[in-house]
């Protein structure tokens, strides 16, 4: 792998990995790879024979997960704040057998009060929680190159850098527990308008005669310029809505978000348009769409 320097760190230390999604999947990869020794459950067992083949070890149950890992890390990146917590609670969970050497990782996008909750039932048995969602994609997941926003104690934040160092390169520690879910709902926000904007743009520039390739490409450089004007803004071009990130997680994220401001007394006019614009892609039937099919949604109301 590109980033060798990062290898002998993580040498033989044990780490454990919950969820095998795109995302899940390729933190498991690159961690191998990188040289630790890993350990892997999901739900869906088939999502492990891929990584089974090339050395990983598969565990039944988080439980099962947490009795083979010790003095490592446990890596959870699973669907929703649910899942986070049955991860953690449910039967057979990872607070039935969590070794008090270990630190945990949520590497989801998960609610900030829950996160906060989560982190606390951790600590009592003596283990140590971050929370560090991730921005950049599957894309991002699979070349080592995410942003990862972490929370919680600086000195647990060092000694994960090592492994942060292995999955992603803009790594920021933006506070104590609960932050990191904070930068990815601020992400997340920022994420689902710009899209629209994009969609709208694009839609705009054909309607009105101008060929919307040509006009992403003269706003490439500019101030309007941003990785969603590129890598959606081509997709949208393209009609290529083969899902990296689902619609789905995009309104669970503006979903989230409007709890979180809400819970603050904020009234966020674009985040609420968001959220109503992004429900109605989902209850279209396009909610296994990427991202960039938001396009379509414009396009109908147009």
């Amino acid at each position: 792998m590109s980033k060798s320097s990062e290898t002998s760190s993580l040498s033989g230390i044990k780490v454990g990995v919950i969820g095998l999604g795109k995302m899940g999947w390729s933190f498991a990869r690159r961690l191998h790879d990188s040289g630790a020794q890993v350990f892997i459950h999901s739900r869906t067992r088939n999502k492990a024979t891929d990584l089974e083949a090339s050395g990983l070890t598969y565990c039944k149950s988080p439980t099962d997960l947490a009795q083979h890992v010790d003095r490592g890390f446990i890596v959870i990146c699973v669907t929703d704040t649910a899942a986070v917590e049955q991860v953690l609670c449910g039967d057979h969970g990872l607070l039935s057998a969590i070794r008090s050497d270990v630190l945990v990782i949520d590497m989801g996008t998960t609610q900030v009060m829950n996160t906060r909750d989560l982190a606390g039932r951790v600590e009592q048995l003596g283990a140590k929680y971050l929370d560090a969602p991730v921005s950049g994609g599957v894309i991002g997941a699979e070349q080592g190159t995410l942003s990862i926003m972490v929370g919680g104690a600086e000195g647990d934040f060092h000694r994960a850098i090592p492994l942060f160092k292995v999955l992603g390169e803009n790594i920021n520690h933006v506070g104590p527990l609960g932050a990191g879910q904070i930068a990815k709902t601020a992400n997340q926000m920022i994420v689902a308008m710009t899209i629209d904007a994009v969609a709208e743009a694009l839609t705009l520039a054909s309607k009105a005669g101008a060929d919307p390739a040509k006009v992403r490409n003269a706003l490439l450089g500019g101030f309007a310029d941003s990785r969603i004007l590129e890598l959606h803004g081509q997709r949208m071009i393209e009609r290529n809505f083969e899902p990296g990130a689902r619609a789905t997680i995009q309104l669970k994220d503006v979903k989230q978000a409007i709890e979180l401001s809400e819970h603050y007394g904020l009234q966020l006019s674009g985040l609420e348009t968001a959220l109503t614009l992004w429900q109605g892609m989902v209850d279209d039937g396009l909610g296994e769409l990427d991202q960039a099919g938001f396009i379509r949604i414009v396009e109908k109301l147009n």
